[in-house]
């Protein structure tokens, strides 16, 4: 006769079950005494000093004196797809506020939630036109020639392309997670690709484009969530039972669901230049690439440039941001930090809030 491999006993059984009653019952008392507005992202103190259309160009207060600011200020650049409040979902894990706190002066745009009338905006819009706009608008207040970016993930890329066409106007360019050559997507150490640029190969973008006009945020969600589906749609919500108990480790984890499932839909004409141009064409190291008529040209990239990447990337793995370096058109002024979590674990992780604000505000400041 077989014997079951484990010993269970009905006692160990109905007292962790019970265990997870108790817990259940406390942590649903704990969410039913919270607010909406308890669950607060993006709330460090700034002023909207210009918009139009959707978007909006924020500035942040300082948290230094005015003397220790750094002269150059930093415009921030966030993806099109989820919200701008990455970059400050809490004000414990603020990349913001740690940029604040190192003395950085800081601008950021909000894209904005656009409307179906806004379909047609594609990548020369949101880069030659809007992401220029808030460069001059933040260069005109300092009186400056140029300024200094930072681009988050698919952000990274429009500043990317951006600091290419503008190379008068960029002081230095920070990356964060950002994809480049989409084609070098092998995760290291393991024998599959990264699952989202592996699904878009395939992707019938068109199709989308016209059944939607506007991508849904439910629609891109859904190919987040399946790049890994058991940790993003199982296994962490069976994790809150233990901290259901704790009511700011709660607050926390229902910031990030409210940041990952109350973000904006994206502009059919700008996701389909992500996905048939970007991920499937790989047209921006083939030099193919044309904003408003005009190709981009990485080797354009000379002033110095920090790339960040995460070691544990599961959406960007790290050859497709690292492979930049191969194309800048001044290597000696390239740098790149490696930073041992995944790709939102980069904001928002613990150890992260000591070394990416820390490091790239020291950076920043030696050049």
């Amino acid at each position: 006769m077989l014997k079951f491999p484990i010993d269970i006993r009905q006692e160990d059984v109905a007292r962790e079950l019970a265990e997870i009653e108790r817990k259940i019952t406390s942590g649903m008392k704990q969410l039913t005494s919270m607010k909406d507005e308890d669950v607060d992202i993006g709330s460090t103190d700034k002023d909207v000093i210009y918009e139009r259309e959707m978007w909006k160009l924020y500035h942040y207060k300082p948290l230094v004196d005015k003397k220790d600011l750094h002269p150059v200020p930093m415009l921030i650049v966030p993806p099109l797809i989820n919200g701008y409040e990455v970059a400050d979902l809490q004000p414990d894990r603020s990349l913001v506020r740690n940029f604040l706190r190192e003395g950085i002066d800081v601008y950021l745009i909000n894209w904005g939630y656009p409307k179906r009338c806004d379909m047609y905006l594609d990548w020369s819009d949101y880069v030659c036109d809007f992401v220029d706009d808030a460069v001059d608008q933040v260069r005109a207040r300092h009186t400056l020639d140029k300024v200094n970016l930072f681009g988050i993930c698919q952000g990274g890329t429009m500043a990317t392309c951006y600091s290419a066409l503008n190379n008068d106007k960029v002081r230095n360019l920070v990356l964060t997670v950002t994809p480049i050559d989409f084609q070098r997507n092998l995760v290291p150490g393991k024998h599959h690709v990264g699952l989202l640029f592996q699904m878009g190969k395939t992707a019938n973008v068109d199709l989308m484009r016209d059944a939607f006009g506007l991508i849904p945020a439910d629609v891109l969600n859904v190919s987040f969530l399946m790049a890994a589906p058991f940790t993003l749609m199982f296994g962490k919500y069976a994790d809150t039972v233990d901290i259901l108990e704790n009511r700011e480790a709660t607050l926390n984890f229902l910031r990030m669901e409210k940041w990952l499932f109350g973000g904006p839909g994206v502009s059919g004409a700008a996701y389909q230049t992500l996905v048939k141009n970007l991920l499937q064409g790989n047209e921006l190291v083939q030099g193919e690439f044309a904003l408003d008529g005009e190709k981009v040209n990485l080797k354009n990239l000379t002033m110095p440039i920090l790339n960040i990447y995460a070691e544990r990337d599961h959406l960007v793995p790290p050859a497709c941001t690292t492979a930049l370096g191969e194309h800048v058109g001044n290597k000696d002024a390239y740098e790149e930090l490696c930073i041992k979590t995944g790709h939102i674990g980069i904001y928002t992780g613990g150890a992260s809030q000591k070394i990416l604000a820390p490091h790239a505000s020291k950076w920043l400041k030696a050049h």
